[in-house]
């Protein structure tokens, strides 16, 4: 899991520019509500941490059950474990369930905030179709009270063609403005794939798409796994981040918990916060082979939101 392409990373932009573009149970009294604040102009702006479900679906794996079928249970833990917000799913088969989805939420005390996911944007007539699906879906995520859309463009398991990325970025425009009309946020995701030949499709993706229509999820560790330093990815895209997942690891392995390791989080957070950025962030303790196992899901989620307290201060 240590693939990495050669760094790719463009000018980065001038300050000026930058800044104009940019614009909770035991656990819980233990705890104590999550109160990490920005400070903008003055005043101060809550920055609401949720935890990725994906994580989640892991370790109840590792038990033989299915995470979906005790989501109530992982909305109490996430809840109790001091963050704001589950980030799942969207159902695009049965878009209702992503109202029942925000209706667990709130019941548990959470806020809808980022929801997740996967579509093939590459093809032009499917392309149409699956915008289409998406859009019907999102109309019930809104209604339900999400507010950003996550979306990794779907991976073919080769190289797309330099006409399939046309087509996908041309759909992700119009995906983007029409999730905007809604009242929406919309950021685009990667995976390793779009990170090979020198991060050709995670640059062609931001580069030829409109910053109007189309924002950046940025997953800390899977770009800086692909070959690009988080601090220069900041620099040329964070004015385009909508939202944030976040995971650390060590010696190249994912690491059970938020900590120190491979990426200076620290540096990371200093420059979100001189730059009054307000995105949410998403703690995703996902594991992989060679993760070490040591504590249970709810003391490694638990560590974790301390450590978004402690670096982050939220």
């Amino acid at each position: 899991m240590n693939d990495r392409a050669d760094k790719a990373v463009r000018a980065p932009m001038r300050r000026r520019e930058f800044l104009n573009a940019a614009g909770t149970a035991a656990l819980a009294s233990t705890l104590g509500l999550a109160s990490g604040c920005a400070h903008l102009g003055g005043h101060e702006s809550r920055i609401p941490v949720g935890s990725g479900f994906y994580g989640w679906t892991q370790y109840y794996s590792r038990e033989g059950k299915d995470a979906k079928d005790h989501i109530d249970e992982v909305l109490s833990a996430v809840r109790d474990c001091g963050y704001e917000f589950l980030e799942a799913g969207v159902d695009l088969q049965s878009p209702e369930n992503n109202l029942r989805l925000g209706e667990k939420m709130k019941a548990k005390g959470l806020t809808p905030i980022c929801i997740y996911t996967t579509l093939a944007l590459h093809e032009a007539g499917k392309a149409e179709e699956n915008i289409a699906r998406l859009l019907t879906a999102a109309k019930v995520c809104r209604d339900a009270g999400f507010t950003t859309i996550d979306l990794n463009p779907a991976p073919i398991g080769r190289v797309k063609t330099d006409q399939e990325l046309k087509t996908q970025a041309t759909a992700l425009d119009k995906l983007g403005h029409e999730l905007k009309q809604m009242g929406l946020k919309f950021g685009i995701h990667n995976h390793t794939p779009e990170m090979a030949n020198g991060a050709r499709e995670f640059h062609f993706n931001l580069d030829q798409t409109s910053p109007k229509n189309v924002g950046f999820c940025y997953d800390v560790h899977w770009v800086f796994r692909g070959g690009i330093q988080p601090l220069d990815c900041l620099r040329q895209y964070g004015f385009r981040v909508v939202s944030w997942h976040i995971r650390q690891s060590r010696g190249g392995i994912w690491w059970e918990d938020l900590d120190t390791g491979d990426i200076d989080y620290s540096a990371v957070a200093r420059f979100a916060k001189e730059n009054h950025f307000t995105a949410p962030y998403s703690v995703e303790l996902a594991l992989e082979n060679g993760t070490r196992i040591t504590r249970s899901a709810i003391e490694n989620h638990r560590r974790s939101r301390e450590f978004m307290r402690k670096v982050f201060g939220c």
